[in-house]
């Protein structure tokens, strides 16, 4: 019987041009699938050597603390730190950290590694589903959701796959147990009447721009953020996508995109350019949108997340999330008539079947629409009547912008102080208040003072 090579040691293969080559798992991506690396020698001695070599630069030499018996919550920590963490982007990073250190190693940290069982995570993850959430449960319930559900699987597989790739325990528990479905969440389309209401809003809350881009583009929410002048050409019209903001640890942070797909260049219509060129003799910054606060600084997606539910709600439009823009983007290049293929590299999808997937009601709709067609050619039917007025008609609508209560700039503002009415206002203006109303400056400052102590 030949020898067996421990787990976690790699393999060592000859190839067809006779060199050998030695390979290694160094970790686990988030679906739980082995990343690997190779060495090559033209000895098996020397592959040897140099396989041994890359596992300890990677994982680093087994000590006493790397042991069965060790508690999960210390293998983890030592997973997270020395296999996964140097290969995860900034904002996975705080993710997985959320995950272990927040919810799986206060729950099953104590328990040994050798004696973690299938039983064990069921429990964990039951226990997530229904009474996991550590803040905000008066907004979203006491459980987690599912996605953070299954993500906190995914976490707890990998790491026990590598204990199994290193001999500590002879199986995965983490392999059996049964998890939430993978819902999607619904999303919501605007419908034309409802975008146009929108637009006409964010002219006169100072948004246009941006509202109409996203509209137009069906751009991520940070990839829209994080545009530079420099990636618009005003002449042809050519957008490019290069980067994107999030905010990590509390932090704004401008990094390159998830996905090499999502590094693309598309091209904008004349209407929306020509609005782009006069938007930019107003903005005296490198970045489309910038932050009204911070110099040199693109916009605070979670500013921005805000000052769209504050718009939908004056336009009278229904609250939709910032990503449901794009969905309302791609939705309508669909019923428009553009290939799938085309629209995928637009949005920045990997393939033309997350599209289909995605936006399944929309495949079958336009299926529907070309049978009806097929059905007009072949049969000389007509095509219905509401139809025809829809597509040769466009109505406009006739919503007017709220400008809301928003006090003019100089007037000042008045409130109340213990009964009576204070007024405030900067110093030279107060001539313009009428005089039932205007205060004596001593018991409005003392009256004041006492309101800040207070």
């Amino acid at each position: 019987m030949g020898k067996r090579r421990k787990k976690g040691e790699g393999s060592v293969r000859q190839r067809k041009d006779g060199r050998w080559e030695g390979r290694v798992v160094i970790g686990y991506d988030e679906k739980g699938l082995p990343r690997t690396k190779n060495v090559l020698a033209k000895t098996k001695r020397e592959c040897q050597e140099k396989l041994k070599q890359l596992r300890e630069t990677v994982t680093g030499p087994r000590t006493e603390k790397v042991r069965p018996e060790m508690p999960f919550g210390e293998w983890l920590d030592h997973w997270y730190q020395t296999c996964s963490m140097p290969a995860l982007r900034p904002s996975t990073q705080q993710e997985y950290e959320l995950r272990i250190y927040r919810h799986i190693i206060p729950a099953l940290g104590e328990i040994p590694l050798n004696k973690l069982t299938e039983a064990n995570l069921q429990q964990f993850y039951h226990q997530l589903k229904h009474g996991g959430r550590l803040n905000r449960m008066d907004l979203y319930g006491p459980g987690l959701s599912d996605r953070s559900v299954r993500g906190c699987h995914i976490t707890c597989r990998a790491a026990l796959a590598q204990a199994v790739e290193e001999g500590l325990i002879p199986m995965n528990p983490a392999e059996g147990c049964k998890l939430p479905g993978e819902g999607r969440r619904e999303m919501q389309v605007l419908t034309r009447e409802e975008m146009q209401r929108l637009l006409i809003q964010a002219k006169e809350d100072g948004c246009y721009e941006l509202l109409l881009l996203e509209l137009s583009a069906g751009l991520r929410r940070g990839e829209l953020l994080a545009l530079q002048w420099d990636d618009l050409n005003l002449g042809t019209g050519e957008l490019r996508i290069s980067r994107q903001v999030s905010r990590v640890r509390g932090k704004l942070t401008v990094s390159h995109p998830k996905t090499d797909a999502a590094l693309r260049t598309m091209v904008l219509s004349p209407a929306v350019m020509q609005q782009m060129r006069r938007y930019r003799k107003q903005v005296d910054s490198r970045w489309i949108f910038p932050s009204p606060k911070k110099e040199d600084a693109p916009r605070d997606p979670a500013a921005v997340r805000k000052l769209l539910s504050r718009v939908l709600k004056r336009a009278q439009c229904p609250k939709v999330r910032f990503h449901d823009l794009r969905h309302t983007f791609v939705t309508t290049a669909l019923e428009y008539g553009m290939d799938v293929k085309t629209l995928s590299a637009v949005v920045g999808y990997r393939s033309s079947s997350t599209t289909l997937n995605v936006y399944t009601h929309v495949a079958k709709a336009m299926e529907r629409q070309a049978a009806a067609k097929i059905d007009q050619g072949i049969g000389k039917q007509e095509a219905p009547q509401e139809d025809i007025q829809e597509t040769k008609h466009p109505t406009m609508t006739t919503f007017r912008a709220d400008p809301g209560k928003r006090r003019k700039p100089g007037t000042g503002c008045v409130h109340q102080i213990g009964g009576q009415a204070v007024f405030s206002q900067r110093a030279g203006r107060q001539a313009a208040l009428p005089e039932r109303l205007r205060p004596h400056p001593g018991r409005v400052r003392g009256e004041a003072e006492s309101a800040d102590r207070g």
